[in-house]
């Protein structure tokens, strides 16, 4: 048996209902369940969260790649969050292993895009947190005006 690789840490754009989802996800994992990152925040971004180191609890999903679907999943979702190497300069996220809680089980290894150092200062600066590190808590975009 092949080692099927970490499982992914999803919080965002990727979580069930939203835009990505069904893009890279559907027909690629064997399991999603809801779980939480501890140990970090979450902020908003241009129609897409960071998740950044942080004394605090981001809420997502633990992603299971289904059989074969590994090697695939893993480049289409680097590509994605333009993770082009560990610390490359050019990378928007950085792609880590952390520990992920599923429900109530026991903490697991899990993937997660962090945002890459340069974001992660503009942040802290000056980013608008997500409240109680949960994507769908957002407010809803203002209205665009003609």
């Amino acid at each position: 048996m092949t080692d099927p690789g970490l499982p992914f840490f999803v919080y965002g754009t990727l979580l069930p209902g939203e835009p990505n989802h069904d893009r890279f996800l559907r027909g690629r994992t064997s399991e999603e369940r809801p779980a939480t990152l501890p140990g970090a925040l979450l902020y908003e971004g241009p129609g897409y969260p960071y998740a950044v180191e942080g004394h605090g609890t981001v809420h997502g999903a633990l992603v299971t790649a289904a059989p074969g679907a590994y090697p695939e999943l893993l480049g289409l979702l680097d590509d994605l969050e333009q993770f082009l190497g560990p610390d490359h300069p050019g990378n928007l996220y950085e792609r880590v292993a952390r520990r992920a809680v599923p429900g109530a089980g026991e903490p697991v290894r899990a993937w997660v895009y962090l945002a890459a150092t340069a974001v992660t200062l503009s942040l802290r600066a000056g980013g608008t947190p997500v409240p109680g590190g949960d994507w769908f808590s957002r407010p809803p975009p203002a209205p665009r005006t003609p």
